[in-house]
């Protein structure tokens, strides 16, 4: 009797210990966090088992849809557009016209040490004749073989000594004279650029005749960016460079007298001891000023590039770059786009083994032709983040920036501001992509140019046939 007491009380003291901790719990301040979420019903008794391995693959799915946006804060797999106008605030171009209507521009950038000052000349190998055949790629060499005041040997002494860098290159319509110095020489820097092209010392009257073609009064350009101030580089430059040619013929005037005509032909040269193929397919493409322009840019991104040695390839945005890179049919390739006053080239250049020339030739076809077609959203907003970084980090430095001034000076007649150019890189989307390329590609002549061995490589109409696809 004495045990079966003591059993009553025990039970009577738990039921008395559960009943004052559940009036604590309901008299306690409510507790902040919310509950959990319920958990997904599990499928019912009856389900096959195949059913209940559906369910849970269903489940991690619907997870992989709604992703916890704590892990997408920084990154994300899917392309979104993203406003730029923050960093977008780049230092001011400025632009000034002398009375001899040589340009002067400028971008300060004070906190920097150095400085790139160039001349910038409309005129390239595209405006020689006959007989001035090579006159461009020849004054390039023969600028720095001394002036009146300085013979080749004291140009060198003098940019050495200040640990500058003298460098020229001739493009199809542009040729380039700059130098790369420290910010206190920036006037010997103009001083020396003037001399050169002023009072070179050729001595023979021919090479003097072919000088004057090309350092005639076209449009030509002082740009400086970096270490410099705009007032100082235009009161240098109206003391410096006071002999330029009188000649009033122009760039423009050129091109039009003779216009340039895409023609659809293809040029071979098979050499069977190269290691490797190399081709180039190319559409007629856009000038400079073309509205469409800017549309191919964002279209030579989508093709994309690869490279064998670079890695990557089956997880590229580039759907070409996938074929090329999960095949293994390249070595390389890449897209191109390439601008000129009047016309332009579209196209992919490539280079691969031979017995990977007409699977590589298939796959570039297919995804040209397919701009026509089928594009998505995805690949464009893709792509245009691309281009945009590919743009800013393409002028990282005093001598791109110079470069990009010259250039833009020259083509377009004045700087276009990163964030206008951004603003028409997002105004690209898919519906843009197909309409363009159904006037640069859509059943249009290609130019081909290939070399090396180059055998199993597909004949013309095999590629013209492929501008277009047949469906009904």
């Amino acid at each position: 009797m004495a045990i079966k007491r003591l059993l009553t009380l025990a039970h009577r003291s738990r039921q008395h210990n559960v009943t004052s901790t559940v009036r604590c719990l309901s008299t306690s301040p409510a507790v902040a966090t919310s509950p959990p979420p319920p958990a997904p019903s599990p499928p019912p008794p009856t389900a096959m088992v195949y059913d209940r391995l559906a369910e849970s693959v269903k489940s991690k799915l619907r997870q992989l849809e709604n992703p916890d946006p704590r892990f997408l804060k920084h990154c994300s797999p899917h392309p979104v557009l993203v406003d730029h106008t923050k960093i977008l605030s780049a230092p001011q171009t400025r632009v000034t016209t002398l009375p001899n209507g040589l340009r002067v521009a400028t971008e300060s950038n004070l906190s920097a040490h150095t400085a790139t000052v160039g001349v910038w000349i409309d005129a390239g190998s595209r405006f020689e004749t006959e007989e001035t055949n090579g006159t461009a790629h020849f004054l390039e060499h023969m600028i720095f073989k001394g002036t009146a005041r300085r013979s080749a040997r004291d140009l060198e002494e003098e940019i050495e000594n200040m640990g500058g860098h003298l460098n020229a290159y001739t493009s199809r319509e542009q040729t380039t004279y700059y130098a790369k110095v420290m910010d206190k020489d920036v006037p010997r820097a103009l001083d020396i650029l003037a001399d050169i092209l002023q009072n070179s010392s050729f001595n023979e009257n021919r090479i003097n005749r072919e000088r004057d073609v090309i350092l005639r009064e076209m449009e030509e350009v002082i740009a400086a960016a970096g270490a410099v101030k705009h007032e100082d580089i235009v009161e240098q430059v109206k003391k410096l460079f006071t002999k330029l040619s009188a000649d009033p013929t122009t760039a423009s005037q050129l091109v039009a007298k003779e216009p340039a005509i895409f023609t659809g032909s293809e040029v071979r040269m098979i050499d069977d001891d190269m290691p490797l193929a190399q081709f180039a397919i190319a559409f007629n493409g856009a000038s400079w000023t073309d509205p469409d322009s800017i549309a191919l840019m964002v279209m030579q991104a989508m093709l994309g590039s690869w490279n064998k040695n670079a890695g990557g390839g089956k997880h590229m945005g580039s759907e070409l770059a996938q074929r090329v890179g999960i095949n293994e049919i390249a070595e390389s390739m890449m897209a191109f786009n390439t601008n000129y006053k009047d016309t332009g080239l579209f196209g992919v250049y490539a280079i691969a083994k031979p017995d990977c020339v007409d699977d590589l030739a298939y796959a570039i076809m297919y995804e040209i032709s397919k701009l026509s077609y089928r594009v998505s959203e995805a690949d464009v907003t893709r792509a245009r983040n691309q281009l945009k970084s590919s743009l800013l980090l393409h002028i990282d430095g005093t001598s791109p920036v110079a470069e990009d001034i010259g250039r833009q000076l020259l083509t377009y007649g004045r700087r276009i501001p990163f964030a206008e150019l951004f603003a028409r890189i997002d105004a690209v989307d898919a519906s843009t992509v197909k309409r363009v390329a159904n006037r640069f590609i859509f059943d249009r002549d290609v130019a081909i140019a290939a070399m090396g061995p180059i055998q199993t490589l597909p004949e013309y109409n095999w590629f013209r046939r492929r501008t277009y696809w047949l469906r009904y």
